[in-house]
C-alpha cells in the first residue's frame, strides 16, 4: 500500500511545484503587484483594479493606463492619491493614512503601508498631475520614489525632478517622515499637519500640501491650508485636480 501511495504523491508534487514557485508570469497574472502588472496581463483601460502589494492582501486601486478616462502618456501608473471634487475628508489621523481611505473611483489615499510594500520591492518613479479651475494641466515628475517602513516613520525618498510646468514643490519633502495631526514627525517645532490641515511628508512646513483642505480655487483669506502646489499657483490656490502616481522604472517608456 505504501509503495502505491508515495509514487502518486511524488507525481502530484512534481506537477504542482513548478506552478507554485517556478513561474513568475503565472504569479503576476494571479496576484499583480501594481498596475504595470495589470497592464501586462492585458487590462489596458484606465479604471479600478485589484492589486497585491503583499501576496495575501488584495487592494483596490485606480490604474491610469493612458487611455479611457485619463489620457496620460504611456500609462501603467498606480495612483496612490487623488483629489478631484472635495467629496472626501483628508484631514485624518495616522491610522487612516497608514491603512488608506476614500473611494477608488473618486478621491482616495492608498495607504502608507501599501506604499512601503510596493516601493521596497521595485524601483519606482513618481508623477504628480495637477489641474487648476481654468482647465490648465501641468505635472511634476521624479525619477526615484520610495517609502520606508513604519518603524522609520514611513520616510520619503524622492529625487530626480523633471519639470512638466508645475515646478518642484517636493524638494523639501525628501528625507522627511510622514506626519498627521495625531502623529507629529516633521522638522518644525509645531505640528505642520495640524497647522495646515492635512497629512504629508512635511518638513518646516511645506511647498506642497496635496492632502490639505479642498479650497475650490483661489482664496486669499486662507494661507497654505489648501490642496496647494506653491511653485505653480502659490499658497492660496486650491487645485481642482491632483493625482500622485507611481510605476516601476523598468516599464517607463
Amino acid at each position: 500500500m505504501t509503495d502505491k501511495v508515495f509514487p502518486a504523491f511524488s507525481v502530484f508534487w512534481t506537477l504542482l511545484l513548478p506552478l507554485l514557485v517556478g513561474s513568475t508570469p503565472i504569479s503576476q497574472d494571479l496576484f499583480p503587484t501594481d498596475c504595470s502588472d495589470v497592464y501586462a496581463n492585458g487590462q489596458t483601460l484606465s479604471g479600478v483594479y485589484t492589486i497585491y502589494p503583499t501576496a495575501d492582501t488584495p487592494v483596490q486601486v485606480y490604474c491610469d493606463m493612458g487611455c479611457g478616462e485619463s489620457q496620460t502618456e504611456d500609462g501603467k501608473w498606480t495612483v496612490f492619491q487623488r483629489r478631484m471634487d472635495g467629496t472626501v475628508n483628508f484631514y485624518r489621523p495616522w491610522g487612516h493614512y497608514k491603512k488608506g481611505f476614500g473611494n477608488k473611483y473618486g478621491e482616495y489615499w492608498l495607504g502608507l503601508e501599501n506604499l512601503y510594500q510596493l516601493t521596497h520591492k521595485r524601483k519606482y518613479e513618481l508623477k504628480v498631475d495637477l489641474q487648476d479651475f481654468e482647465g490648465v494641466s501641468v505635472y511634476a515628475r521624479y525619477t526615484s520614489f520610495s517609502v520606508e517602513p513604519e518603524a522609520d516613520g514611513y520616510k520619503l525618498n524622492v529625487s530626480g525632478f523633471i519639470n512638466g510646468g508645475a515646478g518642484d514643490s517636493m524638494a523639501t519633502n525628501n528625507g522627511q517622515n510622514f506626519s498627521t495631526f495625531d502623529k507629529d514627525q516633521d522638522s518644525y517645532p509645531e505640528n505642520c499637519a495640524k497647522r495646515f490641515l492635512g497629512g504629508f511628508w512635511y518638513s518646516t512646513c511645506h511647498s506642497s500640501n496635496p492632502n490639505g483642505i479642498y479650497l475650490w480655487g483661489k482664496d486669499g483669506t486662507h494661507y497654505a491650508i489648501g490642496n496647494v502646489w506653491n511653485q505653480w499657483k502659490g499658497y492660496d490656490y486650491g487645485l481642482k485636480y491632483i493625482a500622485m502616481k507611481i510605476r516601476p522604472v523598468s516599464v517607463a517608456q
